[in-house]
């Protein structure tokens, strides 16, 4: 390879061009005049010229460049040209109808294009970006590279420094650039291992022509309709040459790493969007992970070099430091590591090295079984977040060894006790060791043919031929370097032994892994259920998308779930979610769970209860007695009776009916927007178009919608709407009134819960009840989602209007998430129903449900869950509202306590809804650890409730999540 060559191309200037040049040679040369603004580029002069009515790109390289690796290039874009979607930009050419001109200017000799712009941005400097637009890049990848299969040209047999097979060369040749030492080993090393990685992989990899240079930076971008990104087009064909064909995956792979905040695993959804369109050989996917290395490398040094050479240029010094970024994340794991999630991640199988025929390793148990231990997250021995306690695991297998005699973990086990609340970094929870109890003094013996090593974390290390044992709780006086035979004995056991196998030399392997990389560090740490003799595995996990097939296949696909891949959760802990793989989610959307998830009293009171009698409410017991007594004691005076149900749909229903007993009559007033339940009456009465797109059409002729009172968005803003909103009440009761007909009642959340918790204008519930109640209708407060002490500062939301209402429904919180809803109103109202017949809820008011309703009182007050909603919400409150200032999208912050609503709007004067960015957030939020849904009828609000136990911590760890994402939109 023509070395000198090479390095002297890697270290030429970019061509110094005035503006005043650059448009002297536009006019002479091409007859275009306009504007000029200078683009980054490393080695070129590239000047965005805008004429006024279309915009160009005028390209200048350095002359020694060749002419025929340019020609080349306009080849290739003119192969590329009219291809479903893949845009490249069109060469124009010069007056004389050539389109390279090679010219001098002020004594340079320089090579001149001119290209079509195409409109767009670029994303090379965003921080994160989604996987829309990882994966596009994969794709985009893949249909260039299919594309350019049967393309030839001379100008591709070229020296480029980035060709990855100069890799090596010309790392070793710019090392010293690197004036620290330690960063110059870090380099060597990494291109060395890079090198002796991918040398015997060289003979299958495929040549062919590449575009190399796939990235976020030579990809134009733009917002569609739904504010999703979109390809515009593909750029730069710079460096366009034959090589390996893995290499231009490789190259948009390292790219990537700039945006991956430090996980490497961030790349795997472009390669296999790749990977489906244009099948990798198994030795190219196994090179891809040194080739990003590499190039990694070689980035870095090709910066630091043309920084030396050109300390002015701005652009390569802004560069630097991403480069240096992509080189940590590229060398933070182990090349035999990210070789094994790249395969695992396009679903190659990995081939497993056969592990040798084990020696005992403790043949003075033979014939004594190990008890295998639970640890996971369903394990029966967690309960009331014991798990949380240090040590707790090793407490369980502790315990368990006294009882029966031997204790052991399970390997490939998600422990609960290591998952991380309030945290967006996936917990390791995977087991990749097997944890042993036994009596103290036990002997050990080798196991294989190996040579002893010892570690700085005391463990000892037997090295074989093929695998390493690693052992921790071991006393041996055996030194460093023993050479050992199978069967020898090593020591003995001081009571718990750890134990792990490793396939791959040089690795010090975690204990735990993460979930996203356990089936990479399942592959180079093997269960050690050989070696043992007895089976230490734990079962496998379900297939969530496999189970998420079933649901769909027998549970009515109108009951819809959250996300399009949502995680299989089995277990709750106060305001968390945990999923199966120990992943602790913030559940900020859960207003059922007032109390939080898995609470001991609720346990507690409804095994006890169950064990005794559950029967209907028809049978006489003292719960229901009570229960209706402790619920009246909430209420305001003057409502003395109960009926209790099983859910809030149930309550409004029946709130309802006794409107239309009490009155006479069957006309309802509702307000739009709200949402009420999903049987026939209350779905009449419910006019979101968020849970119902037919709403507006399809109400009965007895629901009568009157203007949401929404003074933030609605028709009248600010506080001082209050009579125009009451006016649209007004006519619609004078329209009743003129038909004759007889108004039942009025049903309204008293604060505006579809829309995030928006309080009513001022005095409104006062006149309209007042307006309702002189026609003899019955006013029903709606307190299902906005009462029982979530609001802080009052029990009711009605409290916050200063009325009392005639009915108050209520379910959701009642029961901290078993059936339990509830109907609360005066005698004469109540005894107007038995004019129709008898009602009971078998379910509402079961003994089981009264013990669970009481139980729930007891611990809003003994806990003071209230209080908390209060002042922690007063805190979250102005949290949320200080990113109003930070954040253009924030348009309003609305509710108190834990009933929050944050609007999304892209322009704070039309209040245009930001529904597209409302969907990102949220499906992001999960990414990091948070539940979170939209709302509303443009789906732009997060509408927050979470569990009343909600602290602090979990608040700013909420609001700094939604900053961070909304910074990523911005």
């Amino acid at each position: 390879m023509p070395l000198a060559t090479l390095i002297r191309r890697s270290s030429l200037p970019c061509p110094q061009v005035g503006v005043d040049q650059a448009l002297s040679l536009l006019q002479t040369h091409y007859g275009l005049s306009g504007s000029l603004k200078a683009l980054g580029s490393q080695q070129d002069c590239n000047l965005l010229l805008d004429t006024g009515t279309r915009r160009y790109v005028l390209k200048i390289c350095h002359g020694d460049y060749s002419t025929l690796e340019l020609a080349a290039q306009h080849a290739a874009l003119e192969h590329l040209s009219g291809r479903p979607g893949m845009r490249v930009p069109a060469v124009i050419s010069a007056l004389n109808g050539e389109q390279l001109l090679s010219l001098e200017l002020a004594g340079q000799a320089v090579h001149v294009r001119l290209l079509e712009f195409i409109d767009g941005q670029s994303l090379g400097n965003a921080g994160y970006l989604g996987l829309e637009v990882v994966t596009a890049l994969g794709e985009l990848c893949a249909r260039v590279d299919l594309a350019l299969q049967d393309f030839s040209h001379p100008g591709l047999e070229r020296i480029l420094q980035w060709d990855p097979r100069h890799a090596n060369a010309l790392a070793r040749h710019l090392l010293p650039v690197i004036e620290d030492g330690d960063e110059r080993v870090c380099l060597r090393e990494a291109v060395e291992q890079a090198r002796q990685r991918l040398t015997p992989l060289i003979p299958a990899l495929a040549l062919q022509a590449v575009h190399l240079d796939i990235t976020e930076h030579n990809v134009v971008w733009a917002r569609d309709g739904q504010r999703h990104w979109q390809m515009q087009g593909l750029i730069d064909f710079g460096d366009l040459l034959t090589t390996w064909r893995v290499a231009d995956l490789s190259v948009t792979c390292a790219a990537l790493l700039h945006h991956a905040e430090g996980d490497p695993l961030y790349i795997l959804p472009a390669i296999r969007a790749y990977h489906a369109l244009n099948p990798l050989r198994v030795e190219e996917l196994k090179a891809l992970w040194p080739l990003i290395v590499a190039r990694a490398t070689v980035l870095v040094l090709s910066s630091e070099q043309q920084a030396s050479v050109e300390p002015g240029n701005h652009y390569i010094q802004a560069n630097l430091e991403g480069e240096w970024a992509i080189f940590d994340v590229a060398t933070s794991v182990p090349m035999a590591l990210m070789e094994a999630a790249i395969l695992a991640a396009v679903g190659v199988a990995i081939e497993r090295l056969p592990q040798p025929a084990w020696r005992p390793l403790l043949p003075s148990l033979a014939g004594q079984g190990f008890c295998s231990v639970d640890l996971g997250v369903l394990s029966e021995h967690f309960e009331a977040g014991n798990w949380e306690q240090d040590g707790i695991d090793e407490r369980l297998l502790a315990l368990t060894a006294r009882q029966v005699g031997l204790a052991a973990s399970r390997y490939g086990e998600y422990r609960l006790s290591r998952t991380l609340p309030d945290s967006a970094r996936e917990p390791d929870t995977f087991a990749l060791h097997v944890e042993l109890h036994m009596p103290a003094g036990t002997p050990l013996h080798a196991p294989l043919d190996a040579t002893l090593r010892q570690t700085a974390d005391a463990a000892l290390v037997l090295v074989g031929e093929s695998f390493s044992l690693r052992l921790w709780g071991v006393n041996s006086t055996l030194p460093c370097a023993t050479s050992l035979s199978a069967g020898q004995l090593l020591g003995t056991c001081d009571g718990i032994l750890l134990l792990q196998l490793c396939s791959e030399p040089g690795i010090n392997a975690p204990l735990f892994a993460t979930p996203g990389w356990a089936a990479a560090w399942r592959h180079l740490c093997p269960s050690p259920a050989g070696l043992l003799g007895f089976a230490c595995d734990a079962a496998p996990l379900p297939d969530p998308a496999a189970l998420l097939a079933r649901r769909d296949a027998s549970f009515a696909r109108s009951q819809k779930h959250y996300y399009q891949a949502p995680p299989q959760i089995e277990r709750g802990w106060r305001n968390h979610l945990i999923d199966m793989q120990g992943r602790s989610y913030l559940d900020m959307l859960n207003n059922v769970a007032v109390l939080g998830h898995g609470h001991p009293r609720m346990a507690r009171e409804a095994a006890r209860q169950w064990s005794m009698l559950n029967t209907n409410s028809r049978f006489h017991y003292a719960a229901i007695a009570e229960f209706s007594e402790r619920l009246l004691k909430l209420a305001p005076p003057g409502m003395d009776r109960v009926f209790l149900v099983n859910s809030g749909t149930e309550a409004n229903d029946l709130a309802i009916r006794l409107a239309w007993a009490f009155s006479g009559g069957r006309d309802m007033l509702s307000v739009l927007e709200a949402y009420h339940g999903w049987s026939v009456a209350t779905d009449a009465i419910s006019t979101s178009i968020a849970d119902n797109p037919q709403a507006l059409t399809t109400r009965p002729d007895w629901v009568h919608p009157v203007t949401a009172p929404n003074t933030y968005r609605g028709p009248f803003r600010g506080p001082a709407s209050t009579a125009d909103y009451v006016r649209d009440v007004e006519q619609t009761l004078a329209r009743l009134d003129e038909q004759g007909r007889q108004v039942a009642g009025f049903i309204c959340e008293p604060v505006y819960g579809n829309a995030g918790g928006i309080p009513l204008p001022p005095g409104y519930l006062q006149q309209v009840y007042q307006q309702v109640r002189e026609r003899g209708g019955v006013t029903i407060a709606d307190e299902v989602q906005v009462g029982y002490g979530r609001l802080g500062e009052y029990f009711w939301g009605f409290e916050e209007q200063g009325v009392v209402p005639d009915i108050i429904t209520l379910a959701k919180g009642m029961g901290n998430g078993h059936p339990l809803g509830a109907v609360i109103t005066r005698r004469e109202i109540a005894e107007a129903l038995e004019a129709e017949g008898y009602f009971f809820s078998s379910a509402g008011g079961s003994p089981v449900s009264c013990r669970i309703g009481m139980a729930v009182l007891d611990v809003l007050e003994q806990e003071k869950l209230w209080d908390n909603a209060r002042t922690t919400g007063a805190h979250f409150k102005a949290r949320l509202q200080a990113l109003t200032d930070k954040h253009p999208l924030v348009g309003a912050v609305h509710g108190m306590g834990f009933y929050l609503g944050v609007e999304l709007v892209r322009d704070p004067q039309t209040l245009e809804p930001a529904s597209e960015e409302t969907a990102y957030l949220c499906d992001r939020l999960r990414e990091l650890g948070i539940f979170m849904q939209p709302t509303g009828d443009y789906l732009n609000i997060l509408k927050i409730k979470p569990p009343m136990c909600t602290t602090r911590q979990s608040v700013d760890f909420f609001v700094d999540s939604v900053s961070r994402v909304l910074r990523e939109l911005e």
